[in-house]
This record gives structure tokens, sequence and C-alpha cells, in this order.
């Protein structure tokens, strides 16, 4: 098509004056159907704030659609989280990272970041029991979550018995897949309990279906020398952990218990 023959660009729609209670039924109507429930709610007394401030269209309607946009981050974040089936709300605000001597500075902070989930890197928690490693596991879960990412919760005795029931019932490859769509995995109680030869098996399935392409993180009261007591298999064992440890971020949790701890501190200040 020549210049002289393309298509002129359509008129401006021409503009129509509205009564007040008109242009807010019509805003309510349009909001409806266009399915922005923010806007509909807010117009009205964003329309007002913006007359007294004297905004100009344009920035009345950046404001609008900035709500719109924010409130729905706002409710995708809470699906997120609430996707991940985490047993409660654990925060890393909440954890004192005093309790980790040996932990560089800024390590928990840059991990919240999640680049290491961009690249599909594992992440391990190590320690005894009350420790935190559970409350490091759902605290980064929900920054990954809340930033957007799909993420599973799942002790390592109930995605086995998932498994194998899906195993039972001829569903393992829609199981297995699930699982590896995931951002992020995290596999709470590892080396908790003895798996069977078929569940341990099944349970590689997964880990080497997310192998150096979707991360796993996965907390144990085990070191990875006692690992053989879980997965029954010596050779499975070492696959597992060469998995899960390969351009992995490795946190010691220690040997102190983090929540009794804290439990002795909360009770030393209700004295006081």
């Amino acid at each position: 098509m020549s210049p002289a023959t393309k298509l002129a660009p359509p008129a401006p729609s021409a503009v129509t004056a509205l009564s007040d209670p008109a242009a807010e039924a019509a805003i309510h109507a349009a909001c409806r159907l266009l399915a922005l429930p923010t806007i509909r709610t807010e117009a009205v007394a964003m329309a007002e704030a913006s007359a007294k401030q004297r905004l100009s269209h344009k920035a009345f309607l950046a404001e609008i659609l900035t709500a719109e946009c924010d409130e729905r981050d706002a409710r995708r974040q809470i699906r997120r989280v609430k996707e991940a089936r985490f047993p409660r709300t654990k925060r890393l605000t909440d954890f004192n990272a005093d309790a980790l001597p040996d932990l560089p500075p800024g390590t928990l902070a840059h991990l919240a970041g999640g680049a290491w989930i961009d690249k599909g890197e594992p992440l391990v928690l190590l320690g005894d029991s009350g420790t935190g490693k559970t409350h490091l596991l759902i605290a980064l879960g929900t920054a990954a979550a809340e930033q957007g990412r799909r993420v599973r919760y799942v002790t390592t005795a109930a995605l086995v018995n998932e498994l194998v029931e899906a195993a039972d019932d001829k569903q393992l490859s829609r199981v297995v897949g699930r699982y590896a769509r995931l951002d992020l995995l995290c596999l709470d109680e590892v080396g908790y309990v003895r798996l069977d030869p078929r569940g341990a098996e099944l349970l590689f399935q997964i880990i080497t279906a997310r192998e150096e392409r979707a991360s796993i993180a996965c907390a144990s009261n085990a070191p990875f020398s006692e690992w053989g007591a879980t997965f029954t298999d010596p050779r499975l064992a070492a696959a597992v952990v060469d998995r899960l440890t390969f351009n992995a971020h490795i946190i010691q949790t220690g040997t102190r218990s983090y929540r009794l701890n804290t439990t002795r501190g909360k009770r030393r200040t209700t004295k006081t």
C-alpha cells in the first residue's frame, strides 16, 4: 500500500456530557464488564480527591489505573501464597539471624531476592530440630510466592504418599509433571522417616525432573552422610545428595534450638 492510500487514523471519540449519577452508573457497569473491581469501588472518591488537587485528566487516569494494578498484585500475592499450602505463616523479619553466627551477612536477604530460583539452584537447610530450618524454608518460600512464583510446600512423607497413590491410580506422570512445573518446591522433613524402596524411587523422579532446571529448597535434621538410612539404597542416596548439592546454597542451622531460645527469651521478657 502506497503512502497516499494509507488509512487515516480514526477520529477521536466524541465525549458525551453525563450527569454525575449517570457517569457513576456507567463507571460501575463498565468496571463489572471489564473486571476492574478496584476502579469500580474507588472511582468516585478518587475523582473527588483529584478534583480537589486539580489533577489533570491524564494524572487522574494514571492514579486510578495504578490503584487497580496495585490491588491486582496484592491479590496475586495472596493467591500464590495460598496455593503454596504453607502450614503456618513465617517471615524472615521474624527470624533472628544472630542465631546463625556462621552465616555470612546478607545471605538471607540475597536468598529472599529469588535470583537462585531463577537459576534453578537448590537450597539445603541442615540442622537439629528446632533450629529454624522450617521457619526459613517457609519464609523464603513465601517471599518467592509473593514475587509471583509458583511455589509448593510439602513434607517428604506427604509427597511420597501422594506419589504412591498417583502411581497406583496410573496418574504418576500427571503428578510428576505438576511438580516439575513449579518454580520452587519446598521439601520439608527430609530424613525424618525411612522410605521404602518404591517411595524413594518415586521421590527421586521428582528430584530428577527438576534437576538444574527448577529449584528445590529442602530441610533436613540429618547430615548428608546419614541420608542412606532414609533412601535405603546407598547409590540412590548418593544420587539424591549429588543432585541437591550441585550449585546449591547450603545453610547449617546448627544444634542449638532456636525455638527453645526464643521461648526462654519471651519468658524472661514477661517476668521483667
